[in-house]
């Protein structure tokens, strides 16, 4: 069977985490350090866009939930066509996801044993500064040509926080199962879609929403 379909072990899942720490975490990594930076980047961008927000209108303030709804179905479409299959071009991420982090945690094994292993949870810095700057500016500026500098913000505001919340959930669901956020309301839920996406069986076809199934219940890739 290939990568996609394939049902690992006990332990082939301890001695793949072993192979994968040592190939690809350096001793000097620090998970933490990783956390803080990805949020750390992200709430900079929030904030220096609230802080030249200038009297946005009602209508200037519908760019939120049309950001909103549009990076859902940006998550979903990204991850089924790109985390899912070899896209010429972005095969890294498609290793990277599909061949590494879906053998690293199955739906029977979904916890991190430590913080080293935050490597194969969290984008890499390079792809956060990456996606942060060369996806959101090209945005920004044409929505400011279109519709203005508050739309703009607001649009920058909407996505930057969609991707964290986006990082942060994911993040939580490879969490130890003792940990404070399986008692946050509605977590578990979440978490429970998600884990029926890293059962290698069903992982290329359903569950492809991180955070709130909506294009997965549109597009019906939706399951319990």
């Amino acid at each position: 069977m290939d990568d996609n379909t394939q049902d690992f072990k006990t332990g082939d899942i301890a001695d793949y985490r072993s192979a994968y720490r040592q190939e690809f975490i350096a001793p000097t990594y620090k998970g933490n350090m990783h956390l803080a930076f990805t949020s750390g980047m992200s709430l900079l961008i929030i904030a220096i866009c609230i802080f030249n927000l200038d009297q946005p209108t009602w209508l200037e303030w519908m760019t939120v939930p049309l950001t909103f709804v549009y990076a859902n179905f940006a998550e979903w479409a990204g991850h089924k066509n790109v985390m899912h299959k070899p896209v010429k071009g972005l095969g890294l991420i498609y290793r990277r996801h599909s061949l590494q982090h879906h053998r690293f945690f199955t739906h029977q094994h979904m916890p991190v044993d430590s913080t080293q292993d935050y490597k194969a949870v969290l984008f890499p810095p390079i792809l956060v500064t990456f996606f942060l700057v060369a996806f959101f500016l090209p945005m920004a500026l044409l929505t400011q040509w279109v519709f203005g500098a508050n739309a703009a913000l607001l649009m920058v505001v909407t996505g930057v926080a969609y991707f964290l919340n986006y990082e942060l959930l994911h993040f939580s669901y490879h969490l130890p199962n003792n940990h404070w956020v399986h008692h946050i309301p509605g977590f578990e839920k979440l978490k429970a879609l998600h884990t029926t996406h890293h059962d290698q069986r069903v992982m290329a076809h359903k569950n492809f929403n991180i955070t709130y199934p909506i294009a997965d219940y549109v597009m019906k890739t939706w399951k319990r």
